[in-house]
């Protein structure tokens, strides 16, 4: 059963091609109206997850096509990206008071 995560932001494939390792996966993209895809067009919307997989749909357990979770992933989303989980933005304010 497919499960939904806390957090994802969807972008265009084109915002992932910036990041010099990203080699989707595409034969984990999904069924189209049209049958079988097998390449990203630029315009298509991936699914940045909160564990920072990128999925093809909403669904955080379901068609991942790209895994990698390594630092300089995390900085692109980060920096580039601008993409900041929920969960990481409430940890920085609980650290400061303590």
């Amino acid at each position: 059963m497919a499960r939904t995560g806390s957090y994802c932001r969807a972008f265009y494939a084109r915002e992932f091609a910036g990041f010099d390792a990203w080699r989707p996966d595409l034969s984990r993209l999904r069924t189209g109206a049209e049958g079988t895809r097998s390449a990203l067009e630029d315009e298509d919307v991936l699914y940045l997850q909160e564990d920072f997989r990128v999925t093809d749909g909403v669904y955080l357990d379901e068609n991942v096509v790209f895994a990698d979770a390594g630092p300089g992933w995390r900085e692109f989303c980060a920096g580039t990206l601008g993409f900041a989980p929920p969960a990481a933005e409430e940890a920085e304010p609980a650290a400061a008071a303590a």
